[in-house]
C-alpha cells in the first residue's frame, strides 16, 4: 500500500470515528434529561441540606449554579460531548483496530485485544470508585468550611470537579497494567519488581495523595489500596512469566547468556565458522 493509500485509509478511520463519536454525543445529550444530569448530580444532592447554597426539589433532587447565559448549555455539551466518547468507544476503537491490524503478527494482535480489555475494564474500574469517593470526599471537604457558611457550586466548577476525579481514578490504575507490559517484553523483571516492592508501595501511596483532587484521606486511600493490589497482581504475573521464559531459554540453550553475547551453535557437531571471508579486490587496485 502507498503513502497516499495509508493516508487515505487513515482519514476514511477518522471520519467513520467521529460519526459514531457524533451519534454517541446525541444519545447523550437525550438522555441528559431522562436522568445522565441527575446521576452525575448525585454525589452532591447527597449532602446534607444545609450545606448546599440551594435548596433541594421537591422529589429530592438538588440544582447546581449557573453564573452566564451560555453555561447551562456548555455543560450540558461537554458532559455529552464526554460521554459520547465513552459510549461510542466500542466502534472508534474498531476503527483504530482495523487501521494498525494489517501491519501486526498473530500474536501481536493476540496481545493487543488482551491488551485494550484490559486497560479499558481497569480504566472502568477505577473511574467507578471515584465516583463512590466522590459524595465522602465532598462532604469532607465541604464540611471544613465550618458552621455558618454555605457553599453554592457553580455547574463548571462541580463538573470539572467531577471528571478530573474520575479521570485521575481512571489513569492511575493503568499503572500496574504498564509495569506488566514491560515485563513481557522484557524491559522489566520479577526480580527488580520484587526487590522494589515496598518502594513501588511507597510510591504508590505518594501519588494517590497528590493525584487524587479532594485530597482527603479516604479519597486517597480509595485509590491506593486497590493500586497496591494491581501492583502485586502484576509482579505475580512477571514471576510465572519470568519462570516461563527460563524454561524456553533452558531449552534452547540460551540460558545464562548476556544480550551481547553470541548464542552456541545448536548443532554441536557444526560449530559457527567464526572465521572471516575474503574480500574481492577493488578493480582499481588489482595488478
Amino acid at each position: 500500500m502507498s503513502l497516499i493509500g495509508h493516508l487515505r485509509e487513515l482519514r476514511n478511520r477518522i471520519g467513520i470515528a467521529l460519526f459514531f463519536v457524533l451519534i454517541g454525543t446525541a444519545v447523550a445529550f437525550w438522555w441528559y434529561e431522562q436522568g445522565l444530569g441527575q446521576f452525575i448530580r448525585a454525589p452532591y444532592c447527597g449532602l446534607a441540606s444545609d450545606t448546599r447554597g440551594l435548596p433541594s426539589q421537591p422529589d429530592g433532587d438538588c440544582d447546581l449554579l449557573v453564573i452566564d447565559v451560555l453555561g447551562g448549555a456548555l455543560i450540558r455539551l461537554k458532559i455529552s460531548f464526554i460521554v459520547g466518547v465513552v459510549l461510542s468507544s466500542p466502534f472508534w476503537l474498531y476503527q483504530v483496530w482495523a487501521f494498525l491490524t494489517p501491519g501486526l503478527k498473530k500474536s501481536e494482535k493476540r496481545y493487543g485485544v488482551a491488551f485494550v480489555a484490559a486497560s479499558s475494564s481497569l480504566f472502568a474500574l477505577g473511574a467507578a470508585l471515584a465516583y463512590i469517593a466522590l459524595s465522602k470526599g465532598l462532604e469532607l471537604l465541604i464540611g471544613l468550611a465550618g458552621d455558618g457558611v454555605t457553599v453554592a457550586l457553580t455547574a463548571q466548577e462541580y463538573i470539572g470537579f467531577v471528571i478530573s476525579l474520575l479521570v485521575a481514578f481512571g489513569v492511575s490504575f493503568e499503572l500496574p497494567l504498564i509495569a506488566m507490559v514491560l515485563n513481557l517484553i522484557g524491559v522489566l523483571s520479577y526480580e527488580t519488581l520484587s526487590k522494589s516492592r515496598r518502594w513501588i508501595y511507597f510510591l504508590t501511596i505518594v501519588f494517590a495523595a497528590f493525584i487524587t483532587p479532594t485530597q482527603d484521606p479516604f479519597t486517597m486511600l480509595l485509590m491506593a489500596a486497590p493500586m497496591c493490589v494491581l501492583f502485586e497482581i502484576a509482579i505475580q504475573i512477571a514471576r510465572f512469566v519470568d519462570k516461563r521464559r527460563a524454561k524456553r531459554e533452558a531449552a534452547e540453550g540460551l540460558a545464562g547468556l548476556d544480550d551481547d553475547e553470541a548464542s552456541p551453535s545448536i548443532d554441536a557437531a557444526s560449530p559457527l565458522d567464526t572465521t572471516p571471508s575474503s574480500l574481492d579486490e577493488p578493480a582499481h587496485l588489482q595488478r
